[in-house]
């Protein structure tokens, strides 16, 4: 692999990458270091590529190793929510603006509650867009797996949301 491929192979994955490791070590300094080891390994490796079906999915994969690495060796809890969440649209009025940054931070603390593999399966599929296999692939599951994580995980924030409104909250 050449530098060229390597800039249109890897690098436009990095916001994905840094998202999917924020999700897990809830630092961003902590997620800017885990995407750079995985620059570096992935350029040492430049020659094994060919190998590989599926680069993105590999680049995930270490990603997520490298993560819970850093988090186990520090002895953390995740607890910090990603603002990487892509901002409505400019032509929407300051309420709205709100109300969506409103819910969105709701949704991220529930999902930091949720158990390991929910809440990576739910990043990868509903944030990072991922399709099942890719996502079954990234954390060595069965396609069953990811489809009830991603269903317990969702119906999970879906009643805390219907709970905290009927609440007012």
């Amino acid at each position: 692999m050449i530098i060229e491929d390597y800039k249109k192979l890897v690098l436009p994955i990095k916001n994905k990458l840094f998202r999917f490791s924020l999700r897990i070590v809830g630092n961003v300094a902590e997620a800017e270091d885990v995407v750079q080891e995985v620059f570096i390994k992935v350029w040492n490796k430049r020659s094994e590529l060919d190998t590989y079906k599926n680069i993105e999915a590999w680049c995930m994969t270490l990603t997520k190793n490298l993560s819970i690495d850093k988090l186990r060796s520090k002895h953390r809890r995740v607890d910090a929510f990603a603002d990487t969440f892509d901002m409505p649209s400019e032509a929407a009025s300051p309420y709205q603006v709100a109300a969506t940054n409103d819910t969105m931070g709701r949704i991220g603390k529930m999902m930091t509650e949720l158990p390991e593999k929910q809440r990576m399966v739910m990043q990868l599929r509903d944030i990072e867009g991922m399709s099942y296999k890719e996502i079954a692939e990234i954390l060595s599951v069965t396609l069953d797996q990811v489809k009830i994580n991603l269903f317990r995980a969702r119906k999970a924030i879906r009643s805390q949301l219907l709970n905290s409104e009927s609440y007012g909250l």
